[in-house]
């Protein structure tokens, strides 16, 4: 993370930044959250910070998922007044620590027993040198597929595909019936997306462990790795024309209003159907992406603490810290996000048949190692290297690069930091 530039160059974001100081009793949190049930969380988020004793000072920056936010928060902290408390996830928290500016927040966590109701892949992203620095909000699993039947019947596909050969005869089926097999948005991401879950289902998830996230180059170059472009490239032959720069949730509309059978992407996109009126298990379906039933890709939202030099800022610290990881408001945020809680002890009444299935096989993977970062979603690679991994994927998916050249290409961006 290359913090050291100059503050003169940031002067022009400065105006992002909130004027004055705090109260004593105030907690300010930055934050991107800006839009519907997010907006209705941070709400609800406050209200049991303020019933803690505290107030809330709010630093939202819409926009740039999240890129906004990031640049201010740098602007802050080299002007030496950091927020209390800033929304930022994976390798990131551990940069931001090697800053030392993060705030030891085990004085929750112990009393919390964070370490017992956390998974420990994710309990380890939310610390720096052993003590806790960030607390996690909720869990979106990636590795889904989204499935219309209504498309499936009318195309005469009677079984949802769970491998990838079975995957490919129903999509052959739906383009035969004059339907649109894969629903997708041609952008860098959801590319990353879609390879991220052919990687997984292809090659299992000690690939996935040694290729995508120790960027292991006998992996990376390896059989298994043209077997996944191989795919990939078959993949992206069932995808509409239409599909280059495409948002995701247009993507999810193809789904939902029945001309387009599958898509690829995190739970998120449930709330699109929810909206929709729409009910799983007879409108649509949710099911891992082939070949990664027994698998699970997390993206996790997390609130990082920063060091504050007055005392009652601290104690606000804590009392954020503690409602985050509040029974309460994990059921409330995730229900409104379409997201599950990251903890356990949540109760499951209100959550969906997806949800429901989302937190058994997040507990399922958990036990035998299967729970893993996504790399498409910030949660596992450096962001320079991620960057780079996206272009190699993008370009395969917008050309007519061959599995072999991809590899290779592969293998030059795992180097980049």
């Amino acid at each position: 993370m290359k913090l050291k530039f100059k503050i003169t160059q940031l002067a022009a974001l400065t105006t992002l930044a909130f004027a004055g100081s705090a109260f004593a009793t105030d907690v300010e949190v930055l934050h991107y959250w800006t839009s519907g049930g997010e907006a209705k969380s941070v709400g609800q988020l406050q209200q049991i910070v303020k019933e803690s004793g505290f107030g809330w000072k709010d630093f939202a920056v819409a926009g740039g998922a999240g890129e906004n936010a990031a640049t201010a928060l740098k602007t802050r902290v080299i002007s030496g007044n950091p927020p209390t408390a800033a929304q930022i996830k994976g390798p990131s928290i551990q940069e931001w620590g090697a800053e030392g500016v993060l705030a030891n927040i085990d004085d929750a966590a112990i009393p919390g027993k964070w370490d017992s109701v956390l998974p420990k892949v994710v309990a380890d992203i939310m610390k720096y040198k052993g003590h806790y620095v960030a607390a996690p909000v909720n869990v979106h699993r990636v590795n889904w597929m989204w499935v219309n039947p209504e498309v499936l019947k009318k195309a005469g596909v009677t079984s949802t595909p769970t491998t990838w050969p079975a995957f490919f005869e129903a999509a052959d089926k739906v383009k035969k019936s004059g339907g649109i097999a894969i629903a997708h948005g041609g952008q860098p991401w959801q590319d990353a997306t879609v390879f991220e879950s052919v990687a997984l289902g292809v090659g299992g998830t000690e690939f996935y462990k040694k290729a995508i996230l120790k960027l292991d180059q006998k992996e990376l170059t390896g059989p298994t790795m043209i077997k996944v472009f191989d795919t990939l490239g078959k993949v992206k032959t069932y995808i509409d024309k239409d599909a280059p720069g495409r948002d995701w949730n247009l993507a999810t509309a193809m789904v939902i209003n029945n001309k387009a059978a599958f898509q690829f992407m995190g739970d998120w996109a449930k709330g699109e159907f929810t909206a929709a009126g729409k009910v799983p298990g007879k409108d649509y379906q949710c099911v891992a992406a082939p070949g990664t039933d027994k698998a699970y890709t997390f993206n996790i939202d997390s609130f990082a603490m920063f060091t504050q030099k007055d005392a009652n800022a601290k104690k606000g610290q804590i009392a954020l810290a503690n409602a985050i990881m509040n029974p309460k408001f994990q059921s409330i945020f995730n229900l409104n996000k379409g997201s599950i809680p990251v903890r356990s002890g949540v109760s499951r009444d209100k959550f969906d048949a997806c949800a429901i299935k989302s937190m058994d096989d997040m507990d399922a993977t958990n036990k035998t190692g299967a729970l893993v970062p996504s790399f498409a979603h910030g949660m596992a690679l450096p962001s320079a290297t991620q960057g780079a991994i996206f272009d190699v994927i993008a370009k395969f998916m917008n050309t007519n690069m061959s599995s072999k050249d991809a590899v290779a290409e592969l293998a030059k961006a795992a180097k980049v930091k």
